[in-house]
């Protein structure tokens, strides 16, 4: 869950002589969106700080998913690729303080504390899940590095490190996979490799799996996002 702030704020990228005024419109552990005048480099890594009055100040890493333009607004949308504990504690006091009702929302939203990433052990919150999961239903074909058999599939979602997907072919957990996913945006299908960390039967006689990616994807999922 993304707590909705809509809050002034300033970033200065790495190198940068001066901040950058935006609107920091929602925010969790994971990443957030941004409003503001100026372009952002997409697929690259940036690191930058990013200030709240004097109340929050962050030196973050990030990755920016998407892009859009609204009149002469520039929005981003972006993951934390690494932020320490501590700017994780500072964010969530800083949403306890200034936007108690964010909180609420989620304790309120039947979702448990420690689902979407929250979780106040010892009274600090953790981020449990790096990367958000999206739902997508695309094709996928994938090859089982064990057996050599090809089969296809219909992703349910995808992050950057993971797939889950629906199939007709029963796969084991610890098996190895290549996978295409046909991304609808005129380009060549989306390369990875994967590994299914779970896998089980449905009703329906088919199986859900769960694929845990060699590697973050974070130019793979920048370009599935563009297609939402």
């Amino acid at each position: 869950m993304r707590w909705q702030i809509k809050q002034k704020a300033k970033i200065k990228l790495e190198g940068a002589l001066s901040y950058m005024d935006c609107l920091m419109n929602d925010i969790n552990f994971k990443g957030g969106k941004i409003f503001l005048k100026q372009h952002l480099t997409l697929d690259k890594f940036l690191k930058m700080n990013i200030m709240f009055s004097e109340v929050l100040n962050c030196d973050v890493q990030v990755w920016i998913v998407w892009h859009k333009r609204i009149n002469d607004t520039q929005v981003y949308g972006f993951y934390f690729t690494k932020i320490k504990d501590s700017d994780k504690e500072d964010i969530y006091k800083f949403i306890n303080r200034y936007f108690p009702d964010e909180l609420r929302k989620q304790w309120w939203s039947g979702s448990e504390i420690t689902k979407g990433g929250l979780n106040m052990e010892n009274g600090k919150p953790e981020d449990k899940r790096v990367f958000s999961r999206f739902k997508v239903d695309y094709t996928v074909k994938f090859l089982n590095l064990d057996s050599y058999k090809e089969g296809q599939a219909e992703t349910q979602d995808v992050s950057a490190k993971g797939i889950g997907f629906k199939t007709k072919q029963e796969l084991f957990v610890n098996t190895p996979l290549e996978m295409w996913i046909d991304v609808p945006d005129k380009g060549q299908p989306l390369y990875t490799r994967g590994e299914v960390v779970w896998a089980k039967r449905s009703e329906f006689d088919d199986y859900r799996v769960g694929i845990s990616l060699d590697k973050a994807d974070l130019m793979g999922i920048s370009r599935i996002l563009r297609t939402l």
